[in-house]
């Protein structure tokens, strides 16, 4: 098979990886990748959004199965597009995708179909957004402010006071900082308890879930500052025992593929769910409509199965017989980002020791934001590395990750240090 990967990050270099490993493939091309992903696969200058450019190169090089890795282009309708060609391709519609493109949505599809979320109200008037602020109390604080639409996971604010909730709405609303995705609001309840990441593939009927695992959004250790686009995660989580994964396989996963079959878009591909798990049970945060990242590269690197056969089973319906086998293993992904982000940073920054921290066969190294510059790999992006340790234990996943995350360099590099600390005692590295 000839296979199209679509994107530029670390979880677009994770699914080039795994899909190598396949017997039924002989030929790899990623548009437009990354320097990492020029090792393994044939790096195609076109935009991920270019889904005219992509479907043209698609024909001219007949290809079997395309894998869509952000959700732009799903949400554009790339998929439509490619099978109205009768092109295989992995990833929901573009109606299915608005579960993503529009967080009013995916609220009110939740709750229609009666699937635990937090309570909210939506608005596209900044003047009643701050009216509705405005007679909350204190005790109702903090809330959560989401920009409709897409904003690279940048869009979810959590405010912990009336004055930071006015601010937010000005930025959103009327300083337009994310543009048309902020035409309207979604206004939340605050959810306590611990983050799950649930990613289930799909084939618009039956359902297999993947082994859990636990984003860290924010930049700064202990879940402080802004959000960014994920600066780590481990899998499998403890919090996600599986008596909590039945249950959220019922009350989640299940209703959310029958609902959308009701509603007359089927939904093939992978369905994440981000979900709290509080006091009272799970209940939904958000879905996407595709890999997590960095939950992709801590999740296949386990996976045992051939991951071009079960994407064949969801473009093909026949996911009912399918069972998941997994690496007992853990897996921890640090995220080494630019300094500055998610705000200013520079790139063109030489990276150092990739060769040497990728020694370890239980080490991998995904790029995000690196480019090649003659013989160097250089920083081109924010999220710059996904560096991958397994370990027999969580603490060992953590410990081999960081350990190799010691051996590469870069000028004003930036990780976390925290990750996995939710499930473990904080470790020194």
């Amino acid at each position: 098979m000839k296979v199209l990967i679509i994107g530029s990050g670390g979880r677009e270099h994770v699914l080039a990886w795994k899909i190598k490993q396949s017997p039924k493939v002989k030929r790899i091309f990623c548009a437009p990748g990354n320097g990492g992903i020029s090792s393994i696969a044939e790096c195609v200058d076109i935009e991920a959004t270019d889904i005219a450019g992509l479907l043209e190169f698609a024909r001219k090089e007949s290809i079997d199965l395309t894998v869509v890795g952000p959700e732009a282009p799903l949400v554009e309708g790339i998929v439509d597009r490619f099978e109205k060609e009768e092109l295989k391709i992995f990833g929901p519609s573009r109606a299915a995708a608005q579960l993503e493109g529009s967080k009013v949505f995916a609220k009110q599809f939740m709750h229609q179909y009666h699937i635990p979320t937090a309570y909210f109200q939506i608005f596209d008037n900044v003047k009643e957004a701050r009216h509705f602020l405005k007679v909350l109390q204190v005790k109702d604080f903090p809330v959560v402010i989401k920009a409709e639409g897409l904003a690279a996971g940048k869009g979810v604010v959590i405010c912990n006071t009336l004055e930071e909730s006015f601010q937010t709405l000005q930025q959103i609303m009327e300083e337009r900082i994310f543009k048309e995705a902020g035409n309207r609001v979604v206004i939340e309840q605050f959810l306590q308890g611990q983050e799950a990441s649930i990613l289930a593939v799909s084939d618009g009927k039956d359902f297999v879930i993947l082994d859990s695992s636990q984003d860290h959004k924010r930049i700064f250790d202990g879940d402080e500052g802004p959000n960014t686009g994920g600066m780590g995660a481990y899998s499998p989580a403890p919090i996600v025992s599986e008596k909590l994964l039945n249950i959220i396989s019922e009350e989640i996963i299940r209703p959310t593929i029958k609902g959308m079959a009701k509603e007359g878009f089927p939904f093939k591909g992978i369905l994440y769910a981000g979900v709290m798990v509080t006091q009272s049970g799970p209940m939904v945060l958000e879905y996407n409509v595709r890999f997590g990242d960095p939950e992709a590269q801590a999740v296949l690197p386990r996976l045992k199965n051939d991951l071009v056969d079960l994407m064949l089973a969801s473009c093909q319906g026949r996911l009912k017989d399918t069972a998941l086998q997994w690496d007992p293993r853990s897996c921890v992904c640090v995220v080494m980002s630019s300094g500055g982000y998610p705000g200013p940073y520079e790139t063109g920054e030489e990276i150092t020791g990739l060769n040497q921290a990728a020694e370890d066969r239980s080490v991998f190294v995904f790029h995000a934001g690196t480019k090649r510059d003659g013989n160097k790999v250089v920083t081109s992006g924010g999220r710059v590395l996904g560096v991958v340790g397994l370990g027999e234990t969580l603490e060992a996943a953590i410990k081999t990750s960081y350990e190799a995350v010691g051996k590469i360099k870069f000028d004003r590099c930036f990780f976390r240090r925290d990750i996995g600390a939710k499930a473990r005692k904080k470790i020194n590295v």
